[in-house]
């Protein structure tokens, strides 16, 4: 008879085996805001390689200010994972072959094994929030009834507003500094794509080098006639306050409100409601 009690599937295709149930989950902070939503806490969280000291109070969204936050790329060692005991690590991945932020062979030196589940652009919205809802059920805790109803109704939120007269054209971005701004392009990221989905008109940037992202200077982005943006909110990103005195910046967002955007945003029901019903009153603005 298998002493195996316990068993999931991640999204890279990794059979993990236990022989019960994980009590202590250690997650990446996006994966750590979701599966707390869903009702399990992590032990501890980790950032990835472009995050700090502290953890990213955008990328954390609901997590309780208690949750250890363990460190981010090569500081999250063996020490700093092995902190806090974890039987089960939680990671994201993007391109469906390696967690993103932990460094695996970390995990390997606790004995801890890896989940990974995809956040990759291909990947639409509705799974992802999906697989982390089969991996918190999977982890004992109980499916949230409402959750679909959650969803439909920002949902048709974000479609009746894009389908009104007047509807703003919106561009998604993430400001590199006074010169530089890296342009989102919708199809490559699943909450934009869904956003298309329903009606919403996105800007796409245009051709030139980058999958996710097309970078260019200011006057470029100013000149894609956006009447709302969408702009990256993250710990990484240059703030709006920083950009006052960029001309470019300035004609691109004279008279159009600015949104902040997530673009880590926790793959579960009620934070991507919010975040369509926050798109959807921007629309009506």
């Amino acid at each position: 008879m298998s002493s195996t009690t316990w068993e999931f599937t991640d999204d890279r295709g990794s059979v993990i085996r236990a022989a019960r149930r994980p009590e202590r989950v250690v997650a990446y902070i996006r994966a750590g805001a979701a599966l707390h939503e869903y009702g399990l806490t992590p032990a501890g969280i980790f950032g990835s390689g472009h995050d700090g000291e502290q953890a990213d109070p955008v990328k954390a969204g609901g997590l309780p200010a208690d949750v250890p936050y363990l460190g981010a790329g090569k500081t999250l060692d063996e020490e700093a994972l092995g902190a806090a005991a974890p039987d089960l690590v939680v990671d994201v991945t993007y391109d469906d072959h390696f967690a993103y932020a932990v460094d695996e062979g970390v995990a390997a030196g606790l004995g801890v094994p890896v989940v990974a589940l995809s956040v990759a652009g291909g990947t639409p919205l509705t799974s992802l929030v999906a697989r982390f809802a089969a991996l918190a059920e999977a982890l004992g805790v109980p499916a949230d009834p409402a959750a679909g109803d959650v969803l439909a109704e920002a949902r048709t939120a974000v479609r009746t507003a894009a389908a009104g007269p007047g509807a703003p054209r919106v561009l998604v971005l993430s400001a590199a500094g006074t010169e530089q701004v890296h342009l989102a392009r919708p199809g490559t990221w699943p909450e934009l794509r869904h956003l298309a989905e329903l009606g919403v008109d996105l800007v796409d940037p245009g051709p030139g080098p980058g999958l996710n992202w097309l970078t260019s200077d200011w006057e470029y982005a100013a000149g894609l006639g956006a009447d709302l943006v969408l702009a990256d909110a993250r710990g990484n990103a240059v703030p709006p306050a920083d950009l006052a005195g960029v001309p470019g910046w300035t004609r691109l967002t004279s008279g159009h409100p600015v949104l902040p955007w997530n673009p880590e945003l926790a793959p579960a029901p009620r934070a991507t409601a919010r975040f369509l019903r926050d798109v959807a009153a921007a629309l009506t603005d």
